[in-house]
């Protein structure tokens, strides 16, 4: 049997760890940037709960395949992937990165192994033809890239030559972009949103999430939002509805309409069944139309640590094996769980704290003594390997999640008919809702007459749907003289809220017949459903918002005590007139908290 060949690239950084490591891991990126072909994928369990995962790829007359070995890592410190060929001209393949930081971590070095050990002839005359030479040169140009781009003298990551549009497509392209800016959600955003499209690598653009965008342009998240639905309307983006993984966080069900989303979907990865959440796991992504750029078919890379960010490690044990390793993970709220199958444990992470030493069996994840700060203490108790993962409970950082970009004007606008299957009734575990109403508007009727009074309606309506829209909200239903508006976050709820008040004070200042709001305030979980044709809310959340608008004066602001305690509300109550109140309201069992604003 022929011996393993390796070699080692040595790389130096201008820039920190933490700014090259995000790099660097982003293995999909790189390779693609690095001219590396496509391979297709299969995944297939196994009778003992693992996973068998394998790669294919056609290289001229004959089809390549191996096993793809689930990547170990560190985040910030280190990663190793491994493939063992079924056939070709190489029995197996290993990829070391170690990053280690310099100058008191102000800059760094990288080491990157490159093993591989030839199965035939052929294999051993491609190791000896400059294998590892042509490598290292390709390699080496994306670390200086790297090194650039972290240190702001690039715009991009790395150098990357995307396909060249034909003049017809920049011609269509050119059209979109004009169509898209002759409507409201434009922004002045939509050249640019083209001509990311033409010229980003596909890595960016197979999930294209506007919040991302958002935060690389430095602009509003509200106006990427409304500018790529748009760009659905006008052609120029493609839309889907992701069903995350809650463990592995990747899509494993996309459909391009809300009615034909399932109620659940099955993860190979992670080998589980998991249900769905509008707050959790269904995410709205997007896409370049294949008419304006078509993207190709195939993975890059299977595994890699910023696939799933939230994983600072990724470790397989032997039985009956322990380890350490440094690491120096931040506070907050860890999951502690295998990559096989199986029990997870949550729990939380103090500031300086140490992590418990992780112990695996061979059906329970558990924390025995604490270790030192700055390390991971894994230990497999189990008969055979598995792989530990320590990851964050924090979901996937630039998601728009279904509950929010339902709770966003411009989406019901202009896709009025993505609906749920009647009948059908999806989970959300969050949505703040704002109920209005005019005060005493059966007087004002016998007051002004019924045609007045219907314009004044109709005028407060479109009143209320614009500080809605400017406030993150989107208005769901009109109930007579009421207003039903859903928000993502309490704090845009109670801003709108407050707006409205303001504004109809400033208006009554100069009018004979001033007209009062009656405004209410709750957050909770509750389940989208399709009343009427739309998509619509129920349930106790739903009753307790209309219960406390109810409760409302007029001029005022009535919130529930969850809102008012809210982290992102209670500097918008800063100053203000705060009344805490209990009442007993229709439904409700026990006498009922909340707030009233007075301004």
């Amino acid at each position: 049997m022929a011996a393993a060949q390796s070699q080692t690239f040595h790389w130096q950084f201008k820039s920190p760890p933490q700014a090259i490591w995000p790099l660097l891991a982003d293995t999909v990126r790189f390779n693609e940037a690095a001219g590396l072909p496509r391979y297709d994928v299969s995944e297939t369990l196994q009778d003992d709960g693992t996973v068998l995962f394998e790669g294919a790829m056609k290289r001229g007359p004959l089809t390549v395949t191996w096993r793809e070995i689930p990547t170990n890592w560190v985040t910030g410190r280190w990663f190793e992937h491994r493939r063992e060929f079924r056939n070709g001209p190489l029995r197996d393949m290993t990829a070391r990165l170690v990053l280690t930081a310099e100058d008191g971590g102000r800059a760094c070095h990288a080491d990157y192994t490159l093993t591989a050990t030839p199965a035939n002839l052929l294999g051993r005359l491609i190791l000896k033809a400059g294998f590892f030479s042509s490598t290292a040169k390709t390699f080496a140009t994306l670390a200086v890239d790297a090194d650039r781009f972290a240190g702001d003298a690039s715009p991009q990551p790395f150098s990357f030559r995307a396909p060249t549009p034909s003049p017809q497509t920049r011609r269509h392209v050119s059209e979109l972009v004009a169509r898209i800016e002759a409507g409201p959600h434009g922004h002045g955003l939509a050249r640019r949103l083209a001509d990311h499209l033409l010229t980003a690598q596909e890595a960016d653009l197979i999930h294209l999430r506007p919040l991302a965008l958002a935060r690389d342009w430095q602009v509003e998240e509200r106006a990427v939002i409304e500018l790529c639905l748009e760009a659905v309307r006008a052609g120029l983006l493609i839309m889907r509805w992701d069903l995350l993984c809650p463990r592995c966080r990747v899509p494993k069900a996309a459909v391009e309409a809300l009615d034909g989303l399932p109620q659940g979907a099955h993860c190979d990865t992670c080998n589980i069944d998991y249900g769905r959440d509008f707050s959790r796991n269904v995410e709205l992504s997007f896409a370049p139309a294949p008419a304006v750029r078509p993207l190709g078919a195939g993975e890059h890379c299977l595994f890699g640590p910023m696939s799933t960010p939230h994983v600072w490690v990724q470790r397989t044990l032997a039985a009956g094996q322990s380890l350490t390793e440094a690491c120096d993970l931040p506070p907050g709220r860890y999951v502690l769980r295998t990559l096989e199958a199986g029990p997870e444990f949550e729990m939380a992470l103090e500031d300086g704290a140490a992590l418990p030493e992780v112990v695996l069996g061979e059906d329970s994840v558990s924390a025995d003594v604490a270790g030192r700060p700055g390390q991971v203490i894994l230990r497999n108790g189990a008969a055979r390997p598995l792989t530990a993962i320590v990851e964050e409970r924090r979901w996937v950082r630039d998601a728009l999640t279904a509950d929010r970009v339902t709770a966003i004007q411009a989406f019901r606008d202009l896709f009025s008919d993505q609906v749920l299957r009647p009948g059908d009734e999806v989970s959300v575990a969050r949505i703040a809702l704002l109920f209005t109403d005019l005060r005493r508007s059966t007087d004002l009727y016998g007051r002004i007459g019924d045609a007045a009074a219907y314009h004044l309606v109709r005028d407060h309506f479109a009143f209320i749907g614009a500080i809605v829209r400017r406030h993150n909200g989107a208005v769901v239903k009109t109930i007579g003289d009421a207003v039903m508006a859903a928000f993502a976050a309490p704090a845009d709820a109670v801003a709108a809220g407050l707006a409205v008040q303001r504004e109809v004070a400033a208006f009554n200042a100069g009018e004979q017949e001033p007209v009062a709001i009656k405004l209410g305030v709750h957050e909770g979980p509750c389940i989208a459903v399709t009343l009427n044709g739309r998509l619509d809310y129920f349930g106790t959340t739903v009753n307790m918002a209309a219960r406390l608008q109810g409760k409302s004066e007029g001029g005022d602001l009535v919130l529930s005590a969850v809102v008012s305690e809210d982290h992102g509300v209670t500097p918008l109550l800063d100053g203000l007139d705060c009344i805490n109140e209990t009442t007993n309201l229709k439904g409700f069992d026990v006498p009922v908290a909340f707030r009233r604003i007075r301004l």
